[in-house]
């Protein structure tokens, strides 16, 4: 698969808008270890193979083991292997994402609540937004992951 359009390059006005919003959620106090599996999950239920691939190698580099990176799409099932936060951010990333599925009902909106200040509930939710819009951007530009370039080597 080759790329379509380099976004970045064509329009360097709103990547720097999206980086922006990157550089926001990094300095907003939530954990980067929760934002990254947030950002991963958000990536497996899109399907974005570039995401995907850049954001198991960040959590690797910040420690994350990985039996934990493993077990982050069924992570209802891995028991104690996430933290309640971890958990209940991992939820909230599902039912934002799947919006026209859920449209995110009161008990998901209450189960986060019990668990994130307003604030972080917001930033969460810009962070999540913002996965959303970089996976559209890889798959639809076909943004390569840099494991498929190491394979061509």
């Amino acid at each position: 698969m080759s790329p379509r359009i380099d976004y970045t390059h064509v329009a360097p006005a709103g990547a720097k808008a999206l980086g922006a919003v990157y550089g926001y959620v990094m300095q907003s106090g939530l954990d980067p270890v929760l934002v990254d599996l947030v950002y991963l999950r958000v990536s497996q239920i899109n399907g974005c193979a570039y995401c995907l691939d850049m954001h198991t190698r960040d959590l690797v580099k910040k420690g994350v083991a990985i039996d934990k990176l493993a077990l982050v799409q069924a992570w209802r099932e891995a028991g104690k292997v996430f933290s309640e936060r971890e958990k209940a951010a991992l939820a909230w990333a599902e039912t934002v994402t799947r919006v026209a599925q859920t449209g995110v009902p009161e008990g998901d909106f209450q189960t986060a609540s019990a668990v994130f200040s307003e604030k972080e509930l917001v930033d969460l939710t810009f962070a999540i937004g913002l996965m959303n819009t970089y996976n559209r951007l890889a798959i639809s530009f076909r943004n390569t992951p840099e494991a498929a370039l190491r394979a061509e080597d």
